[in-house]
């Protein structure tokens, strides 16, 4: 299975300042972005907004094809959305939706690109231990973010290698030659990581003797 891009960039080695900055403060930039997406409702805004994290991407030494990547991923998506809220309610409302949506995967993006996955996975326990009161496992939670992490891509690759080979026999317009596949291999992958896990005592809730 080749690798694919999907919704975020992979970590990207270097030292800029967006490197630099506090992991906490990261997760604040990706938790605003994503309050904004609600609280905005002027189109301007957040082009405007938009624009700044894009600035960030290209500041961090990403590169703008990783964030062309990105952002060309989710674009079959947004024009559906797009169009129907046009459709719906306007071209104004349909944009800042739009936009909205790119300004989450962005700074998604900034988050992923500027921050090793190791790094990334310890912010989340870190995060998470003030819940163990309430029952949380931060360790679990953050498996579940790394497993998550490792399978959407693998999942993608699969679409697409199963879309290609359905082109080549003239079959992309047929849902059961995408489909069944792609469900197939994922079955498989989700049973294989399972098995991994268990081989390795994790995944498994921990039984009092």
């Amino acid at each position: 299975m080749r690798g694919h891009g999907f919704l975020i960039a992979n970590y990207v080695p270097g030292n800029s300042l967006i490197h630099r900055i506090p992991l906490w403060l990261k997760f604040l930039v990706v938790a605003a972005c994503g309050t904004a997406s609600f609280l905005i409702v002027d189109w301007q805004v957040s082009l405007l907004v938009f624009a700044m994290m894009c600035g960030l991407f290209l500041l961090s030494g990403a590169g703008l094809r990783r964030l062309t990547r990105a952002i060309w991923t989710v674009t079959p998506v947004l024009v559906v959305i797009g169009l129907f809220q046009w459709w719906q309610l306007g071209a104004p409302t349909a944009a800042r939706i739009v936009l909205n949506v790119l300004v989450c995967v962005v700074a998604a993006s900034v988050l992923t690109a500027t921050t090793p996955v190791q790094d990334l996975l310890d912010g989340v326990v870190s995060l998470a231990k003030p819940f163990q009161r309430f029952g949380a496992d931060p360790e679990r939670f953050a498996l579940t973010i790394a497993v998550m992490l490792r399978s959407i891509p693998f999942i993608a690759g699969a679409f697409s290698d199963v879309r290609d080979a359905a082109r080549a026999r003239g079959l992309e317009r047929n849902p059961r030659a995408l489909i069944l596949p792609v469900f197939i291999t994922t079955v498989a992958y989700a049973r294989q990581t399972g098995d991994a896990l268990a081989a390795r005592g994790l995944g498994e809730p921990d039984v009092p003797n």
